[in-house]
Parts: structure tokens; sequence; C-alpha cells
């Protein structure tokens, strides 16, 4: 009876194994959808340029002025705003309209933001160019600041090239950077939001977006290339 009952489980296994219907039935779905060549090889039509290439434009023109936007553009500042939200307003934004979360971030919380390479290859170049260097930040004015030195420091600026930041402000229905631009007479302007390009454009300014890395706390990321723009590569770090 045994040998019977032994024969039989075999029978049903091997009918098993080699029925099609069967054997999809049993299968797990497939965790991942899976990809191809076409999908690997597709890119965004973006005007990409190196920091190399932005230098070789340049050659032959005098110095200028040139602005930077601070946040996610020369530093990576998300480690001051993830402590200032969970301090000031957790789980909301509204720690951004509160003074006292500006006066530690413009006051020492920069010291535990990481600096850009791509900052640093720009901020190298335009110093060998004898450009004037600003940063332009959407950040609240505080009563003091230490930002100016931070970036003096980590960028190492020769006085002659740097200039205190400009607290542009976040103002309700304006940009509040264009206004900035034109009074400085910025000729170029680096930054990561849509807001920074923007700005450039508006009076006649070369906007070069910066990409903001993605693990940075200011979400959703922007659409890098959107205006036409040129987007310098591997700039998120």
């Amino acid at each position: 009876m045994r040998k019977i009952t032994m024969a039989l489980s075999a029978v049903c296994l091997l009918f098993t194994l080699n029925n099609p219907v069967v054997a999809r039935a049993s299968s797990p779905s497939p965790v991942y959808p899976g990809t191809n060549v076409a999908r690997l090889a597709e890119q965004a039509p973006v005007h990409w340029v190196s920091v190399a290439q932005i230098e070789n434009s340049l050659l032959g023109r005098p110095p200028m002025a040139v602005g930077f936007d601070i946040d996610d553009t020369v530093l990576f500042s998300s480690p001051g705003f993830w402590r200032g939200q969970k301090i000031y307003s957790p789980g909301s934004e509204a720690y951004l309209k509160n003074p006292a979360f500006w006066q530690k971030m413009n006051n020492g919380w920069d010291e535990f933001s990481i600096p850009k390479e791509v900052a640093r290859t720009l901020t190298t170049m335009h110093i060998k160019r004898g450009d004037s260097i600003y940063f332009v930040t959407g950040r609240s004015q505080t009563r003091t600041e230490t930002v100016s030195k931070t970036l003096q420091d980590d960028f190492l600026i020769p006085a002659a090239n740097m200039n205190p930041v400009i607290f542009a402000g976040d103002k309700p229905g304006q940009n509040a950077k264009t206004v900035w631009l034109q009074k400085k007479n910025i000729r170029m302007f680096y930054g990561d939001s849509d807001n920074d390009i923007a700005a450039a454009r508006e009076v006649g300014v070369r906007g070069i977006r910066v990409l903001r890395a993605s693990n940075s706390t200011y979400q959703p990321l922007p659409m890098a290339g959107k205006f036409g723009e040129e987007v310098i590569v591997n700039s998120e770090y």
C-alpha cells in the first residue's frame, strides 16, 4: 500500500511540474517590473553644461558681478531646517515664518550645513576671473548673521571678491530676488529652485540651474531644465 501511495504522489508531482497552467498559478507575482534598454537610454531634453564649459563661455569677458542662491545651491543646509521644524513646528512648515528659527539658522546652524562641491568649483572659477560674488537668499533677515563669514570661510573667498549676504526674504506675490539682481547689476545667477531661474529670466540675467540633492528637506524636487536654462551636470552634491 505504501508503495502505491508513493507512486501516486510522484505522478501528481510530475503532473504539476509539467502543467504550465498549474505552474503559473502557483508562481509568485514578480517583485520588480523590470526595464529595457530603451528606457535605460532615455534622456530628458535638458541643456546640460559643465563648469568648464561655463568658464569657457566667459573667455574674453571682463570681471562681472555673479550671484548665488544659498540653500541647496551652495550649501546642503537641510540639517538646520530639519532641526528647526522639529523644535518650532513639528509636522508643519510654520517654523519658516518664525523669527526665532531664522535667528538660529542665520547665526550658527550653518556650521552643520555641508558645502557643495559644485559650489567650490564655481566660486574658485569666478574668483580666478576676478568676479564679484554675491549670495542672494530667500531667508528672512535677522538682527545679526554669521552666514556671510561661514560662506567666505567655506569657499575661501577673498575679501576683495566677497559681499555680505543679501537676505531677500519671502514676499507673497512677488519674486524678491529680482530687485537685488538688478540693484547689484548681477549678470549671472546660480540657483536650484524655479524661483531662482525665474528671477534671473525676469531681469535678463543668465540663470544657471544647480541640482537639488534628492534627500533635501525642500520637497518636491524641481524639474531642472523646465525653462530651457542651462543645468550643471553632477551638481546635486
